[in-house]
């Protein structure tokens, strides 16, 4: 009975994921998908709202115009990226390049069986199954074998003779150390990634780049439309990245125009940034002032763990926001699971709604016109008098989750540290911008001049005056600069309608998405 059980089941599987009906049903057998809210997160449905200054504007800039925009619905921290979160991304840079210079570095080993015990001990069996390994040529072999992370090592077993030599370029050289204290030399902490820039790939290029076109079978188009990829006149290497015409040619001469790019390598961006944040920066930032003590303790000592990283760039986040994707994604994929939207930093549009807490006219994130509450009490972490940083219960940053929320959960969305945006910094951007996931984007280069590579600060700081709290105060850094007042937090696209009631997202019932909420 139990067999014809089964026998019947696995029938009932295999019927299910094929369509007998002749009518269109979509991939049959795929799971329902049910959005979770990532982990210290909040849910911030859809919505419009009026973006920019809501009252006079008092400093006469004209940069905040009053906009009606819509942003789509997505996740969002619920505090700042504190010294610990940040320091996982730190750490994980520093043992992924210590694993993979005790890969390598294993190649010279003089005995044959060492490699073996190695390869046991550091790396997946899985992976190791996926294809025969070289010990004769472990760099390429590094593209097939993962690196094990259950499997740890101590950096501090100088006894190790043979894993020790390995990691000795990871360490600062002896005329660079302080008491001859053996520490991981930070400037060798760099991170490897890649982006696809959607930007570039969706801008068409000419296709008509030679004086005339030709057809499939080789034969000149007089009116010099398009350029083919034909056996007569074929690509060449200066014609990569350039559009290729995909269409087909009828017997008519007629073609369906289908476009696309030569090449998409160009698109995918590879990066390196050195991750360890600027810690100098409280030094730096204040002429004639005592810092010294939150230089030397403030990212690593476990008393600020939960306080607010700083002295990251822009570019720092954004290479953090790539690796938190890749860790969440990575594991998903192991468990089986659908990968869901990447980690980024917010764009302006959306760290306002944030910061309104959903309420259409509110000048501070708590909703009233007023920086104190009915008792007295600040609520928020800046500057409030001259001289007088302490009057708010703070002195230079504070706990990521202090003071209370606003409507939506989110901390200190107005004080504690200026938060990095996705945006770039223009002062005319509400004028020419989209009313529709309002954004401005813009890569500087190198070779660009400084007014390019600003970005778009929102919230204040705790060295801040008041103004600058305000949800609808805009202000800029450069995206190369590192400040002890600029931290940063994390939004992620919800997949869906993004409509209130977060419980019917991702529902069977199709009623839910049309209904008005």
């Amino acid at each position: 009975m139990k067999k014809l059980f089964f026998v019947g089941l696995i029938a009932v599987l295999l019927v299910s994921c094929k369509s007998k009906t002749g009518h269109v049903t979509g991939v049959l057998g795929r799971p329902i998908f049910q959005p979770e809210i990532p982990l210290g997160m909040v849910y911030i449905n859809s919505g419009s709202y009026t973006m920019g200054e809501n009252d006079q504007d008092v400093p006469f800039l004209h940069q905040t115009r009053a906009k009606t925009v819509s942003v789509q619905a997505y996740y969002m921290d619920q505090t700042e990226i504190t010294n610990n979160e940040y320091r996982q991304f730190v750490t994980w840079v520093r043992d992924s390049i210590a694993r993979e210079k005790i890969y390598i570095g294993l190649e010279d080993d003089e005995e044959a069986q060492d490699y073996i015990n190695y390869k046991e001990k550091y790396f997946n069996e899985t992976e190791m199954a996926v294809a025969e390994f070289d010990p004769s040529n472990r760099a390429e072999n590094r593209a097939v074998f993962a690196l094990n992370w259950d499997r740890e090592f101590d950096y501090n077993d100088l006894e190790n003779e043979q894993i020790m030599p390995l990691l000795a370029d990871m360490y600062y050289p002896q005329p660079e150390r302080f008491y001859k204290k053996r520490e991981i030399d930070t400037r060798k902490l760099n991170f490897k990634y890649f982006w696809i820039d959607l930007k570039e790939a969706a801008r068409r290029g000419r296709i008509d780049i030679v004086p005339n076109g030709y057809d499939n079978q080789g034969n000149k188009i007089a009116d010099n439309h398009r350029m083919l990829n034909t056996p007569k006149h074929p690509f060449t290497e200066e014609d990569q990245g350039m559009d290729k015409d995909m269409g087909f040619f009828n017997k008519k001469g007629q073609n369906n125009a289908i476009r696309g790019h030569e090449n998409r390598e160009r698109f995918i961006i590879n990066e390196e940034v050195n991750v360890f944040p600027d810690t100098l920066c409280w030094v730096r930032d204040f002429t004639y002032s005592f810092h010294d003590p939150m230089t030397n303790m403030y990212f690593w000592h476990p008393g600020y763990d939960n306080y607010p990283v700083v002295g990251v760039t822009w570019v720092q986040a954004k290479a953090f926001s790539i690796w938190r994707s890749q860790l969440l994604n990575t594991w998903l994929s192991s468990m089986g699971e659908l990968y869901v939207n990447e980690f980024r930093l917010p764009s302006e549009a959306e760290w306002e709604r944030a910061a309104r807490g959903d309420l259409a006219l509110s000048a501070y994130p708590w909703g009233g016109p007023y920086i104190r509450n009915e008792s007295g009490c600040f609520l928020g972490n800046f500057k409030p008098m001259r001289g007088r940083y302490f009057e708010d219960g703070g002195f230079h940053t504070v706990k990521a989750f202090s003071y209370n929320p606003n409507d939506f959960g989110l901390y200190c969305m107005a004080g504690n540290v200026s938060e990095w945006c996705e945006t770039a910094y223009d002062e005319s951007m509400y004028e020419f911008s989209n009313d529709l996931n309002t954004e401005y984007r813009y890569d500087a280069m190198d070779w660009d001049p400084p007014s390019m590579k600003r970005k778009v600060l929102r919230g204040g700081s705790w060295k801040d005056i008041g103004y600058y709290l305000q949800t609808s105060t805009r202000t800029y850094e450069y995206q190369d600069t590192a400040k002890s007042y600029i931290g940063f937090r994390n939004v992620m696209t919800h997949i869906g309608r993004g409509g209130k009631n977060f419980s019917a997202e991702g529902s069977e019932d199709v009623q839910s998405d049309i209904q008005l909420r």
